[in-house]
């Protein structure tokens, strides 16, 4: 059973920085593609960044320029570089990782951005 966890979110003024990570556990294989996503308050989750075993790399468009994913060396780790947050990047962070067609969920990490 493939476990996703997530770390890093937390308070921030708007401007500011954050790291997020995300691990995946429980499995010999390498992850096929991972993923960030979030979900605010009142609105549908939505993809914020992917990247693939391939490292082929898709953003959403709010967050081009200023959010970087990226995997680590052990291709079942990602970390996504979040910087000049603004107040609409608040939101639940989750990460998703995809093997074999089945995709599992980590359980979310607050993000809030506020002065």
């Amino acid at each position: 059973q493939v476990q996703v966890v997530e770390s890093g979110g937390g308070l921030v003024q708007p401007g500011g920085s954050l790291r997020l990570s995300c691990a995946a556990s429980g499995t010999i294989f390498s992850i096929n593609t991972m993923g960030w996503y979030r979900q605010a308050p009142g609105k549908q989750r939505e993809l914020v960044a992917g990247i693939t075993s391939g490292d082929s790399i898709n953003y959403e468009d709010s967050v081009k320029g200023r959010f970087t994913i990226s995997r680590g060396n052990g291709k079942n780790t990602v970390y996504l570089q979040m910087n000049s947050l603004k107040a609409e990047d608040t939101a639940v962070y989750y990460c998703k990782a995809e093997l074999f067609g089945r995709a599992y969920w980590g359980q979310g990490t607050q993000v809030t951005v506020s002065s």
